[in-house]
């Protein structure tokens, strides 16, 4: 989900999962719906606008689901923290399970994140 970022995670996201990095090869997949996912991959810094949706799609997915922090604006605020729309990063308005900082990261650095996450 982008809370409000730059796109240049979702870029990297993109390349993760495009065939150089291939993050579907240990069975991750991007997927829709909320309902249908087992993690919450969120990057940007969380906007006031953005807070109530974040909450909204947690709420959607699956219990136990996991919230992963991509890059330096969802860790921790990065360079627009000090921003008038800004509530915060990501733990600001949900509990976040892992963090992945960079800015943006690399996609090695998001595919070995989510293989923590899936234990593989």
């Amino acid at each position: 989900m982008d809370a409000g970022s730059c796109n240049g995670c979702e870029v990297e996201i993109a390349n993760a999962f495009g065939p150089v990095y291939d993050a579907s090869r240990y069975g991750i997949r991007l997927v829709a719906s909320p309902r249908h996912a087992d993690a919450l991959l969120v990057t940007g810094v969380v906007t006031a606008n953005m807070a109530g949706p974040l909450e909204r799609t947690l709420e959607a997915a699956p219990r136990p689901a996991v919230v992963i922090a991509c890059g330096d604006c969802a860790v921790n605020g990065g360079l627009v923290r000090e921003g008038f729309a800004v509530v915060g990063p990501v733990t600001d308005v949900v509990p976040t399970d892992l963090r992945v900082p960079g800015c943006p990261p690399h996609p090695d650095e998001i595919v070995a994140a989510l293989r923590r996450f899936g234990g593989r």
